[in-house]
């Protein structure tokens, strides 16, 4: 087990974590105790922008940055969360001027630029649906989700408008307005400067009171098949961003925090907008793409105390070795964390040997809305677990019967991980598909499709998707497992695993690494590699084949797609890549 490290802010004092006490604050937590945190609207309403930037503007947050905006060139731009709000207030208004109407549905297709936070949480003040789309979508992942979700309104820029929307979205029939916002040079027909057009609006908006349960953002999830699924989720969830935000994150206010994560994801959103802005902290926002060099420049100059990024980018780094990263001044780092896949072991060591810190794995996905386990502050850290529940949620590992599920009480025994509804960002439906919505459900828990185990001390680990795992001589292999022994070995960058029909095992495991610079593909190293695999994981478990690969598939939130391995590898149907890292290859 790894300790949990000292926390110390720029004055050098120790900084005692949001949560210093695990199993009392699960004892003494209660969702409405959470949500008595916010500051809420009369009459018991609720809304996810005034929670984020209005509730702050009698306060002294209100003059503190809330974006530190890096350019891809010159210098950084600070935006406060008096600017944002008023920057949103002119956004709604400009909604409310072109004629939508709560619940209507507002897509945003933009890269990381002030005016994509200004437009979100502009279209959730106004009452309408916020939608993120990933900027490096083609124009099908893109005409896939409008022709699900139906938008009123289309946010983008002008050069993405030219590229991916210009020849079809015009002719949609649900949309009646494509906003531009950044730099436009020449407005096309049909679309409107929305940067140009905000000028003449009112910086004052009052924001619109909302159910609870009224919705507010949809994001999709690709299917393993067939279409993406569109997730809602309701204002009541700002809830949970802002609770485990503190709780999971340690965001308190006057911290810098960078989350690297595309708004197009659901971290991104979540903990990349809303969360951040809930706790009263300064968030970092870089409009560049991924750069080792810049990345820790920023963490540098930029004196981020709590960083939020994902696997992928950790193993980026980690291929360029520990010198880069020492000569640079990290010392203001207090707490790293990462989500998105989980996390090898290897990763957190790195972080520990290389940063000072290790990296603290959470759990989530886009249909729970938020942070659901997660190794805190204040806890040892266990290298490869996904952690222990957030307080409020509770998690279980179950068997399937013929009567439905029941618990798993054996840490070594491997079950489908579950949670006890409900919390409050738990998605509320998929968007016209409510029969694939109900089947998420047994009595009162929700069904992950993900396998875990439980350990004796409560600790949660991740074995693989149920669709994932390999089942060879009887025998169920987590291709997590294997993964993390193959990214042991210095060669190794990237590692996926899946199962190979095999007439007498059922299956056998073949493994797919892409190689550090510096290695070259060949008989000796893969000879290497396979004896490393056998030795720690045993001839049972370990792979039989390993095939060397310049990458991997990967999505944009750096989640290792082992399906489109197995179908590329065995002829199968691709499904949904959209959310494919640079698109389909």
């Amino acid at each position: 087990m790894t300790p949990p490290p000292d926390q110390k802010r720029d004055t050098g004092k120790t900084l005692a974590p949001n949560l210093p006490d695990y199993e009392r604050a699960r004892a003494a937590f209660s969702w409405q105790q959470a949500r008595e945190e916010l500051a809420g609207m009369p009459d018991g309403k609720l809304n996810i922008a005034y929670e984020a930037l209005d509730r702050h503007l009698d306060t002294p947050t209100a003059d503190r940055t809330a974006i530190r905006f890096l350019p891809r060139e010159g210098p950084p731009v600070d935006i406060s969360y008096r600017e944002l709000a008023e920057r949103s207030n002119r956004f709604a208004n400009l909604l409310q001027e072109l004629g939508l109407q709560p619940g209507d549905g507002v897509y945003c297709l933009a890269h990381r630029i002030p005016d994509l936070y200004a437009a979100a949480l502009g279209t959730l003040k106004h009452g309408c649906v916020f939608t993120p789309l990933f900027s490096a979508f083609g124009p099908e992942p893109i005409r896939s989700r409008v022709e699900i979700g139906e938008p009123v309104a289309i946010v983008t820029t002008e050069r993405l408008y030219r590229r991916k929307l210009a020849e079809w979205i015009l002719e949609t029939p649900s949309v009646r307005h494509v906003l531009l916002i950044g730099d436009v040079a020449d407005a096309p027909d049909g679309t409107l400067d929305a940067d140009q057009a905000m000028t003449r609006q009112s910086a004052d908006y009052a924001t619109r009171p909302m159910n609870p349960e009224d919705r507010a953002l949809l994001h999709f999830t690709s299917g393993t098949t067939g279409k993406p699924k569109g997730a809602i989720h309701v204002h009541e969830a700002v809830v949970a961003h802002h609770i485990t935000g503190k709780h999971a994150l340690d965001l308190p206010p006057e911290d810098i925090y960078w989350c690297t994560a595309d708004p197009g994801w659901v971290t991104g959103t979540s903990y990349g907008i809303i969360s951040p802005l809930t706790n009263g902290t300064t968030m970092v926002v870089d409009e560049e793409e991924f750069d080792a060099e810049r990345w820790y420049r920023i963490l540098q100059d930029q004196r981020v105390t709590v960083w939020y990024t994902a696997p992928t980018a950790i193993r980026m780094l980690m291929k360029y070795g520990p010198e880069l990263a020492r000569q640079h001044d990290l010392s203001r780092l207090r707490f790293l964390s990462s989500v998105g896949e989980p996390l090898n072991p290897e990763s957190v060591h790195w972080g520990r040997h290389t940063l000072g810190l290790p990296f603290h794995d959470n759990w989530w996905q886009t249909e729970t809305g938020g942070i659901m386990i997660a190794n805190f502050t204040s806890m040892p850290i266990k290298p490869g677990s996904m952690g222990r529940p957030v307080p409020g949620v509770e998690a279980a590992v179950v068997r399937h019967t013929n009567e439905g599920i029941e618990l798993i009480n054996d840490p070594a025994e491997t079950g489908e991980l579950v949670l006890k509804t409900p919390w409050p960002s738990m998605f509320r439906g998929y968007l016209h598909e409510d029969e694939r919505y109900r089947k998420c459900f047994i009595g009162d828990w929700y069904l992950t499709g993900d396998l875990a185990r439980c350990d004796e001390d409560g600790y949660l680990w991740f074995i693989g998707r149920a669709d994932d795992v390999i089942k060879s001589s009887g025998h169920l292999i987590g291709p997590f497992e294997v993964e993390s022994v193959l990214m042991e070995h210095p060669s190794v960058a990237e590692a996926g695993v899946i199962g190979i029909p095999d007439e007498v095992a059922g299956e056998t495991v073949k493994a797919f690494v892409s190689l550090k610079p510096g290695f070259e593909p060949g008989e000796n190293l893969m000879k290497e590699i396979l004896g490393l695999a056998r030795k720690r994981l045993g001839p049972a478990v370990a792979p039989r084949q390993v095939e060397f690969r310049d990458r991997l598939p990967s999505t944009r939130s750096g989640k290792i797609m082992r399906r489109l391995l197995r179908a590329r590898e065995l002829g199968l149907p691709e499904g949904d890549t959209s959310t494919l890292e640079g698109g389909k290859e």
